[in-house]
């Protein structure tokens, strides 16, 4: 079994009780920015071994009597199609998928709100499509010299402009599909309106990361830094929070950059703001649930080790500059970490060097390290998938999962009718084949049983893998890394 090192049962209640601590605070009505991962956050579990991705929905889920779900987008967004880069999807899509799922876990959505509009083509559109299926929509408008000429965005020229969005419930979830869709300006242009309606309202901030009671070279923290090195993100000590309280907390630049901005603000709307500091605004208690704090140190460190070739691959493919390349190295030099620190590393590339081919290594949960070479019939990842299950299963290495009669038929598939090259099985094709033998071989499956132990394990690959394979490794939950180059030397790579 993997190691534990989060509390999830205790984060949720506390996360729970504290944000009802902060509504009654503001007399009843909160308008809570979220940010991060609100489904999947597989961040945070590969962090914090024993947070399940769904965390923070189950949590809103023990508060959908008192919540109601405000989603944002910026209009702009929609009229240059921005595609969220983990999903593949465009933001208005992903402004519909998220209705889907918050309703599936019986959570009420209020409306949908454009930001910066300004009779944008395809925002006006979108809104006319949202509309159609029953969804409130309001329009925020672009505001000139925000953030800094506060006393033009706090008027009636400002804020003012914006439709007020009618809400239900005294606690107003205001999410979105991705950073820079103006959650914040959205949550303070309601306290505006409030204010001049004579309704006591006031507003926090849900982030995971960075963990403000955790100490700022934590690992944890610095495994967030690794996370965001693409955006300039950085951790630092909360000045505002220190000179206030004497206490030393956590917070990254951008919060405390506009805190001032956002204080003044808030003063403006109601004559005073509630917060000395960046930290003060949050609500996030997950530092108060770790309980195996070595644990979580040694999972932060494989993960800035996972984000530092994450990056070098991403630099090969030509989807990135390299930047964060080395932004990440230095995390490592001051985690006094390096890639020799996760063994299937060089596991994967021994195997490769040994074979003269591509090959791949995982580690089981007991520390085993299985590997998997390219042959005629499988993929090394192929390869390696079926050897872990038949570690887990205590197979014989040498037993055969998958009969002949059915690898046959797969590849002439491949290769006759469907145009393809190369005839080896990838993961996908090797799990079907494996579900299909399960049914006439007991043995096919018990290996096919222990698919979810696979779940949590590291892997390495000697080679950037198709993206058939990467993905089928991560619905597995299997924590996969590769060497940044291609097994070829063409240009193009599909």
């Amino acid at each position: 079994m993997h190691k534990i090192g989060f509390d999830n049962e205790k984060y949720i209640r506390l996360q729970s009780e504290h944000i009802r601590e902060r509504i009654e605070k503001f007399g009843g009505k909160l308008y809570l920015e979220f940010g991060g991962k609100l489904f999947d956050d597989f961040h945070a579990a590969r962090v914090l071994p024993g947070f399940a991705p769904d965390s923070k929905i189950r949590m809103l889920v023990e508060l959908r009597e008192q919540a109601e779900i405000v989603i944002v987008i910026n209009a702009a967004d929609i009229e240059k199609n921005k595609v969220r880069g983990d999903l593949g999807i465009t933001y208005d899509q992903d402004v519909l998928r998220l209705i889907d799922a918050f309703r599936g876990f019986g959570l009420f959505v209020g409306s949908v709100v454009l930001t910066c509009y300004n009779d944008q083509p395809s925002a006006l559109a979108f809104q006319k499509r949202l509309e159609s299926l029953g969804v409130k929509v309001y329009r925020h408008y672009r505001i000139p010299g925000y953030p800094s000429d506060i006393a033009t965005i706090v008027s009636d020229d400002g804020y003012g402009k914006n439709e007020y969005i009618e809400t239900e419930r005294s606690l107003v979830v205001v999410t979105a599909p991705g950073p820079g869709s103006g959650k914040m300006a959205t949550c303070l242009s309601q306290l505006y309106h409030d204010n001049k309606r004579g309704i006591r309202s006031g507003y926090a901030k849900f982030e995971t990361f960075p963990i403000w009671n955790l100490p700022l070279r934590h690992p944890v923290n610095m495994a967030y830094e690794a996370a965001t090195a693409d955006l300039n993100d950085v951790n630092m000590i909360d000045p505002w929070h220190l000179e206030a309280y004497g206490e030393t907390t956590v917070n990254y630049n951008r919060d405390v950059e506009i805190f001032p901005v956002l204080r003044a603000m808030m003063e403006k709307i109601s004559g005073e703001c509630p917060y000395k500091s960046p930290t003060d605004m949050g609500v996030n208690m997950a530092g108060n649930c770790i309980v195996d704090d070595a644990v979580c140190r040694h999972a932060s460190h494989m993960e800035i080790i996972r984000r530092y070739y994450h990056a070098l691959a991403n630099r090969r493919k030509g989807q990135s500059d390299g930047d964060d390349v080395e932004k990440i190295k230095l995390l490592m030099n001051m985690a006094g970490i390096s890639p020799e620190s996760r063994p299937v590393i060089a596991a994967a590339n021994d195997k490769a060097e040994k074979e003269g081919s591509p090959a791949a290594a995982i580690s089981l949960d007991d520390g085993t390290i299985i590997t998997g070479k390219t042959s005629g019939l499988l993929g090394a990842t192929s390869a390696m998938l079926l050897n872990a299950l038949k570690a887990y299963a205590g197979i014989d290495d040498a037993a055969h999962l998958i009969s002949p009669d059915v690898i046959g038929p797969v590849q002439e598939l491949k290769t006759r009718h469907l145009g393809n090259h190369n005839p080896r099985l990838h993961t996908d094709e090797v799990l079907v084949a494996l579900s299909i033998s399960a049914v006439t071989n007991p043995t096919a499956k018990l290996a096919l049983e222990q698919l979810d132990r696979l779940r949590g394990c590291e892997a390495h690959s000697s080679v950037i893998l198709s993206p058939v394979d990467e993905n089928i490794l991560k619905k597995l939950g299997v924590n996969l890394t590769c060497e940044p180059r291609y097994q070829t030397k063409k240009l193009f790579h599909a």
